[in-house]
């Protein structure tokens, strides 16, 4: 199973949550009026302890029942005017806090479209699913909540204390007490919360990722009766994911019983030294009620801090994990670096453009499709392992259809990704034409290289939309109906709903061979000038694999393509065949001549051609 970098262990939560300020801004004039609408609602609840001392030694001692009457119409307006603002802040934030978390999930998603091959297959789709789901919910929830209320209770805080300090000093020292100890609680808190939390948050991208696979693969599991086994696989992670949210439930509760307990002890001894100070006659009673019920006040905003600051810890690991992914370098400036990388190693940018400039359109010799000493090693293969692919030397000239072979794992997967720049050289270069393929946008060259591969991958959605995915908007039913000729896919029209007949996930609803006849029908639907092909036919039973063949041999007379092939009739669509061994073209002639000439050819034909036999008896 992928996995994800190893977080860095010392981080700012402060600095990762900065991050989010490009996706808020927008948003910025709304959540500063929340923010200030909390604060102003926080404040008036302040108000009412001075309204309570009011009549207490007013009213209440004078024995004025209007006086009363009149305080109780004051609390009723202030807890009125409360409410209301704290739902006018819940409407201000709403909407922009939505569209927040609608923006960062569609920027993570055209993100990860614009990222490499290699990116992909180093991280797992969970891991991916959900940064972009459960990451940008906890988001969305700490801005809408913790982040304003941090500021807000900090406030009402401050204020509160400024307050009973003006009532009177000496119970509001009795009250400060526990501040040192709750902070020193919190600084504490926050590191081993922080370590916790991401933790989880990468378990539950782990469990996405079994889920998925098994969700996935379901017929290979029911195929060999592996649902135990799986099922199994599961409860562990689940077992894994639940004892850290156990130690993140501990935590939270370690640091929420000192918080509501020292505040609690505190204000229990300003009550006892105040009915002390009220019985001397030191203090009014008004005094010590607004004084205690500004203590009561404040419980929630100090209570909350454990809480708030638990939220803030898990949204700083879910702004890293989104940034984690935000970060990686894509396709473009890759495809800078090996531009440059190329410069370097072959002159100046000057003599390299030159060098092309001579070449043109009108060379024969560079003509078509061409590797030049082309070397390439995965970019996460382990220090001191030889290349994949080493001094690839070959010219497919215009027009022509080079079959490539070779034995398992000799690279012929790897070198056909290479034209469309799935993966980028490690040195060389590839022209089309005499173009260097790193010279043209992606665009450019993905509309003039279409790709079928041999393990076909369908959407869920139409056979129309699945095989017009490899043409221009422009295409229509007259190219759709042709690309399905060439391919033998003439079942679609006995779907239910013919060529709108939608395929399910993977299009694992039709067979292995309609998928990869689709496959193929969207390679060619385009009409493309280079045709890269990966073994297209394996799928074919014998009797459909001579009709395909049949019908491409008219579309690769006037494409310039390069076949991967494994059956000697697969190899005979081809005009020249290239071995590949060891990463190198170790021989390149028709498929006669390399059969008289090279022992390792005639030996993997010879194979090809035992295990059709084989299977034919």
């Amino acid at each position: 199973m992928a996995t994800t970098p190893a977080p860095a262990q010392d981080r700012s939560a402060v600095r990762s949550l900065l991050r989010l300020w490009p996706y808020v801004r927008p948003a910025r004039v709304r959540l500063f009026s929340a923010a200030f609408v909390a604060i102003l609602a926080s404040c008036v609840g302040l108000v009412i302890p001075l309204v309570l001392k009011w009549m207490v030694d007013g009213p209440i001692a004078g024995r004025d029942p209007g006086g009363v009457w009149l305080g109780a119409l004051y609390l009723l307006l202030l807890g009125f005017a409360e409410a209301l603002l704290f739902g006018l802040r819940r409407w201000l934030v709403a909407r922009p806090l939505t569209h927040v978390e609608a923006s960062m999930r569609a920027g993570l998603y055209r993100h990860l479209q614009r990222l490499p091959v290699a990116f992909h297959d180093r991280w797992a789709s969970g891991q991916l699913l959900s940064r972009g789901t459960t990451d940008l919910m906890l988001l969305r929830q700490f801005l809408a909540f913790p982040l304003t209320f941090l500021l807000v209770n900090g406030v009402t805080i401050v204020v509160g204390v400024v307050i009973m300090l003006l009532q009177d000093w000496t119970l509001g020292l009795v009250v400060l007490g526990p501040a040192v100890p709750v902070m020193v609680t919190c600084l504490v808190f926050e590191k081993r919360y922080a370590q916790v939390a991401r933790q989880a948050q990468d378990q539950v991208g782990d469990l996405t990722t079994v889920v998925e696979e098994s969700v996935l693969g379901i017929r290979v599991i029911k195929g060999f009766g592996r649902h135990r086994s799986q099922a199994r696989a599961f409860r562990d992670l689940s077992r894994t994911l639940r004892g850290t949210e156990l130690r993140k439930a501990r935590l939270l509760a370690t640091i929420w019983g000192v918080i509501v307990t020292l505040p609690e002890v505190a204000i229990g001894a300003a009550l006892v030294v105040g009915a002390v100070q009220v019985a001397d006659g030191a203090l009014s009673a008004g005094t010590l009620v607004a004084f205690l019920s500004t203590a009561l006040a404040l419980r929630w905003p100090v209570e909350s801090i454990g809480f708030l600051l638990a939220m803030s810890q898990e949204a700083a690991a879910a702004t890293e994990r989104f940034f984690e992914v935000m970060d990686e370098e894509t396709e473009h400036t890759t495809s800078e670096r090996a531009i440059s990388g190329h410069t370097a190693s072959g002159g100046t940018a000057s003599e390299h453009t030159a060098c092309i400039a001579r070449t043109g359109a009108k060379d024969l010799h560079e003509m078509g499709l061409r590797f030049h000493h082309v070397r390439f090693r995965y970019p996460d293969a382990p220090p001191g392992t030889p290349p994949v692919l080493q001094d690839v030397d070959l010219h497919i000239r215009p027009g022509e259809s080079m079959a490539l072979v070779g034995a398992t794992g000799s690279g012929k997967t790897t070198l056909t990704a290479l034209v469309p720049r799935l993966y980028e050289l490690t040195s060389g270069r590839i022209t089309l034409d005499g173009r260097d393929i790193t010279r043209l946008s992606r665009e450019a060259l993905r509309a003039k290289v279409a790709v079928a591969f041999e393990e076909p991958t369908l959407f869920s959605a139409a056979v129309r939309d699945n095989v017009l995915m490899g043409a221009a908007d422009t295409a229509g039913t007259a190219d759709l109906e042709r690309a399905l000729a060439v391919a033998q896919a003439d079942f679609v029209h006995a779907l239910p709903q013919g060529t709108d007949t939608r395929v399910g996930e993977q299009g694992l609803s039709l067979s292995g061979g309609q998928r990869q006849r689709l496959a193929l029908a969207r390679a060619v639907v385009g009409q493309p000038e280079f045709l890269v092909l990966d073994d297209p036919l394996s799928a074919l039973d014998v009797h459909t694999e001579a009709a395909v063949e049949a019908a491409l041999r008219q579309v690769l007379a006037d494409t310039t393509a390069l076949i991967v092939a494994h059956r000697p009739s697969t190899v005979l669509l081809a005009d020249r065949v290239a071995l590949l061994s060891g990463g190198r073209i170790a021989a390149i002639g028709t498929h006669h001549e390399l059969l008289r000439t090279n022992a390792e050819y005639a030996h993997l034909m010879s194979g090809e051609t035992s295990g059709e036999e084989e299977g034919a008896r």
